[in-house]
């Protein structure tokens, strides 16, 4: 994506109902690229003008049908998430970022049903011949071999133990997790193992795995951080419209901090404009239990951003070019910088206000004080490979 792509690719198209994107955006390897054009015939907003947007996004859903590998498909794309099932090969994946502080992570699902389109893993979808917009959170990909893979790395020799996230591309509590149980198999592995692991989710679905997770977590191997990205609810259903409202993830911390289990926030990400409740945030959720906290600016890599920018233009018409352009304050005039050190906070004056209320409210609060949930690696020991307990 160049630096001069227009804000809006065409007119701005609607919301859909329960979906995040506002379209299934051609991905960066797509040999085809369509983009509208206004030949000046027809002026805006006129029935004429709104008849001719009807043809075009006809045209494009028709298309978009077309383009699919089956061909049982409707006439028109179908909305209703399916999931797919595809062995990996390798269960860990490895990152030597230095703004991350974790080496390994374990995503069992490519894809997320929530819907969040500010989502830095949608371009992955590319990769897979899938657009990252509605493809994204309606084609999920899971892992159904995930926990037998980790099995087989966590017992090969010389494997040496650093505490893992489970969750870091994909939300592994997912609806798809219901049925699937995939993330609960990782556990089971991770807790023979007596493996260290933190999870980071918007799901209510992490309660159903207290039972495994309480008693490692009392043994410092694990620990859960709940993103929180506004108390309203309104717009966290036009953000995240299928994760678990904020009330509903508050809860959620009150329930894992009874039960034990190290806490903490995720306010991320940071949108000019858009959600500005962050202290509010830390203090619902240092009430709910949380004992440490972390957030993100807005990260628009790759096809996020035009995604992000039509996301814009359906929900936020009035204010849309006010957002990009502070957006665009934080990343030297650009959509988005990937260098380290500052695509997470971002730099210039709103990144460093925002920085600076970050730490006074978790000063103020008593976050990210003594910390509680260090993790312990020295009491991993590998796994069996038949999956059963040795007795020797």
């Amino acid at each position: 994506m160049s630096d001069d792509t227009p804000l809006f690719f065409h007119p701005p198209l609607a919301p859909r109902k329960g979906r995040g994107a506002v379209s299934n955006l051609a991905h960066r390897f797509s040999e085809d690229a369509r983009e509208w054009f206004d030949d000046g015939w027809v002026a805006p907003d006129t029935p004429d003008s709104i008849a001719a947007r009807a043809d075009w996004e006809s045209a494009e859903a028709v298309f978009d049908a077309e383009s699919e590998a089956s061909a049982e498909d409707d006439a028109s794309p179908s909305l209703a998430t399916e999931i797919r099932l595809e062995d990996c090969k390798s269960a860990l994946c490895s990152n030597d970022s230095p703004d991350l502080p974790f080496e390994r992570s374990l995503n069992p699902y490519r894809g997320c049903e929530h819907g969040c389109i500010y989502c830095f893993a949608r371009p992955t979808h590319s990769y897979l011949g899938l657009s990252p917009g509605l493809d994204f959170e309606t084609r999920i990909i899971a892992k159904p071999n995930i926990a037998a893979v980790l099995r087989r790395e966590l017992a090969a020799p010389g494997y040496s133990p650093s505490p893992l996230v489970i969750g870091a591309a994909t939300d592994c509590y997912q609806p798809a997790e219901r049925d699937l149980r995939l993330t609960r198999a990782l556990i089971e592995v991770l807790s023979e193992s007596r493996h260290p692991f933190s999870i980071i989710t918007k799901s209510s679905a992490v309660e159903r795995d207290l039972d495994l997770i309480a008693p490692l977590a009392a043994r410092g191997l694990a620990a859960v951080y709940v993103t929180i990205t506004t108390l309203d609810a309104a717009l966290a259903r036009q953000l995240e419209p299928r994760a678990a409202t904020p009330a509903r993830r508050l809860r959620t911390l009150r329930t894992l901090a009874a039960a034990g289990v190290p806490t903490g926030v995720s306010v991320a990400p940071q949108i000019p404009f858009i959600n500005n409740d962050m202290e509010q945030v830390l203090q619902a959720a240092r009430d709910a239990g949380a004992e440490r906290a972390f957030y993100t600016v807005l990260r628009l890599p790759w096809e996020v951003a035009p995604l992000f920018q039509e996301w814009l233009a359906a929900h936020f018409p009035d204010r849309a070019a006010r957002v990009m352009a502070r957006v665009r304050d934080m990343r030297g005039g650009r959509d988005y910088q990937a260098q380290f050190g500052r695509r997470m906070q971002g730099e210039g004056v709103w990144a460093d206000l925002l920085a600076q209320r970050f730490a006074a409210a978790c000063t103020r609060l008593g976050l990210n004080g003594e910390r509680r949930g260090v993790l312990d690696c020295s009491q991993f020991r590998p796994p069996a490979l038949n999956g059963q307990q040795s007795l020797f």
